[in-house]
């Protein structure tokens, strides 16, 4: 994936998968550096029991976390809790990816305090939350998403647009003008109210189990749910949710 966050619109494609629309998978987005056409062969046909043990080590890899900082950095946006910026983080490069690196590999990485700032909501009085975590963070964050996405595209739904690489707004507009051009005529619109902020963890969780089984893969994403949430002066530990404006939220 593009590292994309909430506030960053995904492309569009010249034409939009209708429901029911058959044919092969197309995975010219994915990193390929982790995903070789072994991997993509072994995706398209469904791997035992339909879930991945061994991506831990693809995670690691000196190449995903170089891809995924690229994706970092495309995507911009403002320091973390740590004071460390894009640029701060770029100029030493080697030496912080290399850092993170060995620190995943021995097992004693660890995320830091998410930084919580609050944005003007649209049509509301209401402030939204956005979670900003380090840019080491982002990084590892975007390498996980490099490595876990193409397996959870596999599963969903053709007329499912948001967050989706090579899928955007444009692409709804499309599904709702056949929809409309085949006769349907009633709209129901529906909001889960704080989604992103009340999700469950342990449901979560469940449903990426059905998918993935490494372990280590499993831990990373239950401490980045975990992360300290640093406002203002204020620090504690989510006890649900999931922050807006983290790499992995979407």
């Amino acid at each position: 994936m593009s590292v994309r966050n909430e506030n960053t619109p995904a492309g569009v494609r010249s034409t939009a998968k209708q429901a029911g629309e058959t044919g092969p998978l197309k995975w010219d987005w994915v990193e390929r550096s982790v995903w070789t056409e072994r991997m993509l062969d072994a995706l398209e046909r469904g791997v035992k029991g339909n879930v991945w043990f061994s991506l831990f080590d693809k995670v690691c890899r000196s190449a995903t976390l170089k891809a995924a900082w690229c994706g970092v950095k495309a995507n911009g946006g403002s320091a973390g809790s740590d004071h460390q910026s894009i640029e701060d983080f770029g100029r030493d490069l080697e030496i912080n990816l290399s850092r993170l690196e060995e620190e995943l590999r021995a097992g004693s990485y660890c995320p830091r305090p998410i930084r919580r700032v609050y944005i003007d909501k649209p049509g509301s009085k209401v402030k939204r939350p956005l979670g900003i975590p380090c840019v080491r963070d982002r990084v590892v964050q975007g390498a996980l998403r490099l490595v876990m996405e193409p397996i959870f595209e596999r599963e969903f739904s053709p007329v499912s647009f948001g967050f989706r690489p090579g899928l955007g707004c444009k692409d709804a507009l499309r599904e709702v003008d056949r929809l409309l051009k085949s006769g349907f005529i009633h709209v129901v619109d529906a909001d889960i109210k704080a989604y992103f902020d009340s999700i469950a963890h342990d449901l979560l969780m469940k449903e990426i189990r059905k998918y993935i089984a490494d372990g280590h893969v499993l831990k990373m994403l239950e401490n980045f749910l975990k992360a300290d949430i640093l406002d203002a002066m204020n620090r504690w530990t989510p006890e649900g949710g999931t922050p807006q404006g983290a790499v992995m939220t979407p």
